[in-house]
């Protein structure tokens, strides 16, 4: 018998639009002799809809004005019930997922709130869980984790809304100077970071960052080979991918547009680095993995030096 697969896309997020390109490789590739899909879209607005039209609709963004194609998505909270339902004027379907695959980047997508609420309702969902998935979302929170493991990490210091701009700025230049980096404590796809070589740029720096977030770091440049590693997790093995490496070309660091909008940016898998440093990234990424209580899939960043 064919499982419920609910898709969920879109969301009240800053990365919205990352989500609409994620889904859409979902979609087309999802096997649908196993699979029967309800495809749930929430608008920057975040209102639910049950989608049913076009996966390219989704990826060009024009998904939520095709009003033919949408009804209103209401839920259940009781847990077990595993119940969504479907409105269009006095109709009312009901949905019955038995997993939830959310498509979600960012704020309430990738924080522990999705997860939370089908917790509540009884429904599995892909990826990781509430807990975990809220403290990787916040830099700071996995920094203080990860730090327990002993693995160098970047230099950083914290500040929060409403506390001195001008002493947050004091012991960054103490601490590591210039250049540095300016990043929302809980955003994700380099939204609102910025890279900064005076102070005059920091302090406009931290109101791009505090935009999108009540909390930021300030941390020190890496010079370094930017490897990113995938970790797959199925009843408790891991399997690790070769690191991969990130050329950013002309890109001043790897940020928004050069990640979704230009084509500079390379990628070299394997990593063009020492087989130890291979070895080395690989082990750390599944310890992080693990301490961060991960599950199914994850992706662990770090920056290799020419020291190793």
């Amino acid at each position: 018998m064919k499982k419920n697969i609910a898709v969920l896309f879109g969301g009240k997020s800053s990365e919205y639009e990352v989500s609409l390109s994620s889904a859409f490789a979902l979609l087309s590739n999802i096997d649908r002799r196993k699979y029967n899909i309800y495809t749930i879209g929430i608008t920057k607005e975040g209102a639910w809809y049950l989608y049913r039209g076009a996966a390219e609709h989704i990826r060009d963004g024009s998904w939520c004005e095709r009003k033919d194609e949408l009804c209103r998505v209401l839920f259940s909270p009781d847990n077990g019930a595993r119940r969504l339902f479907a409105v269009r004027g006095e109709e009312l379907s009901e949905l019955t997922p038995d997993l939830v695959f959310p498509m979600l980047h960012g704020r309430f997508g990738e924080d522990g709130q999705i997860q939370g609420l089908f917790s509540v309702m009884g429904l599995p969902v892909v990826g990781c869980k509430t807990a975990s998935s809220a403290a990787c979302m916040d830099k700071t929170i996995t920094k203080a984790i990860v730090a327990g493991l002993g693995i160098r990490q970047a230099r950083f210091v914290v500040l929060r809304a409403g506390e001195r701009c001008e002493t947050a700025a004091d012991e960054a230049e103490e601490l590591f100077g210039y250049p540095m980096f300016v990043k929302p404590a809980c955003a994700g796809s380099s939204v609102g970071i910025s890279k900064v070589r005076s102070r005059e740029e920091l302090m406009h720096a931290i109101e791009i960052a505090l935009a999108q977030d009540s909390k930021l770091l300030i941390e020190e440049a890496i010079v370094g080979r930017e490897i990113e590693v995938a970790i797959l997790e199925e009843m408790g093995h891991c399997t690790v991918s070769l690191p991969a490496e990130i050329d950013v070309g002309s890109s001043d660091f790897y940020d928004y547009d050069t990640k979704y909008v230009s084509d500079v940016s390379s990628y070299y898998i394997p990593a063009r680095i020492p087989d130890t440093s291979i070895a080395e990234v690989r082990n750390a990424a599944e310890r992080i993995f693990r301490v961060m209580d991960c599950r199914t899939f994850s992706r662990v960043d770090f920056f290799c030096t020419d020291d190793g």
